[in-house]
């Protein structure tokens, strides 16, 4: 068998299942587990599946992603409180990051036209920032998620290995004293995390409801947070709580 046959045989077999380990494969194709690894590797850089521990599991598994135009009219004021402290924190000459989320496109159109550039996996804050005459705007490229209009995988997150930030403006699917940053999707986590890394200084933006969830894949634990920017109607204890353990700095907008 060709490689490039094995190769796509290896795709539907983790489709099928949502999950193979090396050595399966290596039973199936009568080949070494090494080369499974590098075929893998190779696939896990096409997009086609992700790579995990002991083997690989499927992209179709993991693209759970509550639509961008429900997430657009959910907690809307409290994300533009949010938003419009972040905004405060930026300022001209700065190089930063917004994610795909609501918040971080609310803060693209409220951002004023100041020397300044943006690197973004998202459409809809790209397009916001269009005419902006003085912003650049650097997209990620990637696999284009329908759902949340925006790009993830592999080509994604090997392009954020070029770049270093001063500010990354992050959200999430859920906040939870222990586990930190959680989304219920592994790609826009696993983008998320590499956001994160590169940046100087890195802000959580947060509306209450995230509080105290738990979703499936983490993005980043608590401590990797300098700045968390979230309403006034946030659970005050977990804020007191997040303070005492972390040391970081919480701001509440609108207050």
């Amino acid at each position: 068998m060709l490689a490039a046959e094995r190769c796509e045989k290896i795709v539907q077999l983790v489709d099928e299942r949502g999950s193979v380990r090396v050595s399966e494969l290596s039973e199936i194709f009568k080949v070494t587990e090494e080369t499974i690894r590098r075929d893998l590797d190779k696939l896990e850089q096409a997009g086609r599946l992700l790579r995990s521990h002991g083997g690989a599991v499927s992209i179709k598994d993991h693209t759970s992603e509550t639509p961008f135009m429900e997430r657009e009219v959910t907690n809307v004021e409290e994300k533009k409180q949010i938003a419009k402290e972040a905004v405060r924190h930026v300022r001209p000459r700065d190089r930063i990051i917004l994610d795909a989320s609501t918040t971080a496109w609310y803060m693209a159109q409220m951002l004023p036209d100041i020397p300044l550039t943006v690197l973004t996996n998202s459409i809809k804050v790209a397009f916001e920032l269009a005419n902006k005459e003085k912003i650049e705007v650097v997209s990620t490229g990637g696999i284009l998620s329908p759902r949340s209009l925006s790009f993830v995988g592999p080509l994604a997150e090997s392009s954020l290995e070029q770049y270093h930030v001063n500010k990354a403006f992050i959200s999430c699917k859920g906040v939870h004293l222990d586990r930190g940053a959680t989304e219920s999707n592994e790609l826009q986590a696993r983008l998320k995390k590499r956001m994160i890394e590169i940046a100087d200084e890195v802000y959580l933006l947060v509306d209450y409801s995230k509080f105290n969830v738990n979703e499936f894949s983490q993005a980043a634990p608590c401590e990797a947070f300098h700045t968390l920017i979230t309403d006034a109607k946030a659970e005050q204890r977990f804020l007191a709580a997040w303070r005492e353990r972390y040391a970081a700095n919480v701001i509440v907008a609108g207050t």
